[in-house]
């Protein structure tokens, strides 16, 4: 109410002054007539009284004239604000008065099959300068901060001359240095609490675990794939702001505060991979190989005890490495097997009933097919060995009596065994990146009959190193094609299982019998190809592979290999099988049996111990 008068006195004061300053004659008493009364005209006294009458009347129609005005143009105003701008005001008034918020919720862990630590969060503090505002010098600021810092003292000199405020010192800095710095008490130093994510095994399982961002956002490995998961979903707050600004929250909804204890349990079991990497990164470096990889595969279920790839960085310091190096090659590149793939041929030539497990093999020591020659790898120190029985064609790795075993099957059907082994498909692990294999089409299979020839000994096509795992999986677990994955469960801390992979249902691609009969006879094999593989207790059921590299522009490089070994164990009841693979290693007397086979001698025995497998029952 207090709007209306004070308008008209607005309206008013212009016109009150108007009237006060204008100079009015007095009239003259009635009964104190002029000396001259007699002598004035009456019509001059009723044309003088009718000005002023009519001035009045003028003056009081500007007045109200302009307080109509006033009042329509307030009344305009009033409907603007109240109907025409309401909601655009509204909406304006709601921003001023009401703050959003998103709390941090620390990302979810991640642990190892044993609760090992691999990735969590903590809390950390970035360190700002404003030396404007310094009361001491920037010499003494420098003298105090050096040493928690571990930075020259110079060096933040030079960075206080450059601006006045805003300066970042250092990001990523442990409680404990924090409060050092806070001890200080000096004026211009500001520290932003924040959470950071901290990877204190470090390299050990970086390929697998991956990284996050600055923005806490995974780019890499199980952290990337995995985003949504580790991430918990948190609703916003509301709060609402009080007549002198301060925060005053409303009333929360139910659930809002739903945190939970859940992390990401892995099928890794850290002690495994930690000998698995050593003995790689031995190897790497006594044959100055380019790269390689391990893989451990519980064949009943496919989850992975050991994932290594070498060369790898560390998550904590994920900046300073190449970005090659944060993927799992072992899941992403595509190479040619080699002979590490004949028992798988052999699986099928007996699954398809080419084949028995007595059949004879004639190894010509080379042959040609077409224009393609193709011959045994000892063919110009041994020649030709005629008549070999399966153990000895897998023994001596003989190609030629691969190429006689796989001639003894329908080419079309052999496609198709192929096909159905999934290898132009991907295995499923829940790494990024992962490549399907390369095989090729029908039409060109049987296009010409090198094609099927080469195949026999695990050229002319490709796979991942872990599909090949995948592949001797199957042969040990009695033929079940099972998925490969890192993922056991979601736990909370009473160990209570939230969620878990939901595994696909199993495929089978061999019967029991074929899978019997391959093992005994890559048991049989190894025990003579001189690979030390004789474990009291444990029979193992090896296979090597010493294979040229392709070269990217056609054919096989000259002296370039890529060379593996893979094994099963124990035969009578397997549980683990291993693939490890060396990229280009150099030196002489390079071959799987030499180079690859050391490495997965040393890992069965480490996982014998670390798992506690008991052996085979008499």
């Amino acid at each position: 109410m207090g709007v209306f008068p004070s308008l008209f006195a607005y309206y008013l004061l212009p016109f009150a002054s108007l009237m006060t300053d204008s100079k009015v004659t007095p009239l003259r008493p009635r009964n104190k007539p002029s000396v001259n009364s007699s002598k004035t005209p009456k019509t001059r006294k009723k044309s003088h009284r009718s000005v002023k009458t009519n001035l009045g009347n003028a003056r009081l129609l500007l007045v109200w004239g302009m307080l109509l005005l006033g009042m329509g143009g307030l009344g305009l105003n009033l409907y603007w604000l109240q109907v025409v701008g309401a909601e655009k005001l509204a909406n304006k008034a709601q921003q001023q008065q009401q703050v959003y918020m998103r709390p941090y919720v620390p990302r979810r862990p991640i642990v190892d099959r044993n609760g090992n630590v691999l990735a969590s969060d903590r809390l950390v503090y970035s360190l700002y300068a404003h030396p404007s505002q310094f009361k001491v010098t920037k010499a003494e600021v420098a003298d105090k901060l050096a040493g928690l810092l571990d930075r020259d003292r110079r060096d933040l000199l030079e960075k206080f001359a450059k601006q006045k405020s805003g300066l970042s010192l250092a990001n990523a800095l442990p409680e404990d240095t924090a409060n050092q710095i806070t001890a200080l008490k000096l004026d211009g130093l500001e520290l932003i609490r924040q959470y950071s994510r901290l990877y204190p095994q470090q390299e050990l399982a970086s390929e697998v675990v991956g990284y996050v961002d600055l923005d806490h956002q995974g780019q890499a490995g199980l952290e990337y794939t995995q985003q949504d998961l580790l991430e918990p979903k948190i609703r916003t707050l509301r709060l609402r702001r009080a007549g002198n600004g301060a925060l005053v929250p409303d009333p929360m909804s139910e659930g809002f505060i739903d945190f939970d204890d859940k992390h990401l349990q892995l099928t890794l079991d850290m002690r495994l991979q930690r000998v698995t990497r050593s003995l790689l990164k031995e190897s790497l470096a006594k044959y100055q190989a380019k790269r390689g990889t391990i893989v451990v595969m519980d064949v009943r279920d496919g989850s992975l005890l050991a994932l290594v790839c070498e060369p790898t960085f560390d998550p904590n310091k994920y900046s300073k490495y190449d970005v090659s190096l944060f993927k799992s090659w072992a899941v992403t590149d595509l190479y040619e097997p080699g002979s590490t793939f004949k028992p798988i041929n052999v699986a099928i030539a007996l699954e398809l009933g080419a084949i028995q497990g007595n059949s004879i093999f004639n190894d010509r020591g080379k042959l040609k097919i077409e224009h393609w020659e193709i011959k045994n790898h000892d063919y110009d120190t041994v020649g030709a060995r005629g008549r070999l029985n399966l153990i000895q064609v897998l023994q001596h790795s003989s190609n030629t009596g691969m190429v006689d075993l796989v001639q003894r099957m329908n080419v079309r059907q052999y496609h198709e065994a192929l096909m159905n082994l999934e290898l132009n498909q991907r295995a499923g692990i829940e790494l990024p990146g992962e490549g399907a294999g390369q095989l090729k089409d029908l039409k060109k299979f049987l296009g010409s009959p090198v094609e099927a020839a080469t195949t026999a000994f695990g050229q002319g096509f490709s796979l991942t190193p872990l599909k090949l795992a995948q592949l001797h999986a199957a042969i040990a677990n009695g033929g079940k094609l099972v998925r490969p994955h890192l993922i056991r469960a979601w736990v909370d801390s009473e160990g209570q299982t939230s969620v878990h992979p939901d595994p696909r249902p199993l495929k089978t691609v061999f019967s029991e019998e074929t899978s019997r009969i391959v093992l005994e006879k890559m048991a049989a094999s190894t025990k003579l190809s001189g690979a030390n593989m004789d474990i009291p207790g444990y029979p193992v059921a090896g296979k090597s592979g010493t294979a040229q590299k392709a070269s990217p522009t056609g054919g096989y490089y000259e002296n370039v290999k890529i060379v593996s070994f893979v094994a099963s164990f124990p035969v009578n009841n397997p549980r683990l099988v291993v693939l490890a693979v060396l990229d280009e290693p150099k030196g002489k007397d390079i071959f799987g049996t030499t180079v690859a086979a050391p490495i997965v001698r040393s890992v069965i025995d480490a996982a014998i111990a670390i798992e506690g497998i008991p052996p085979n029952s008499p």
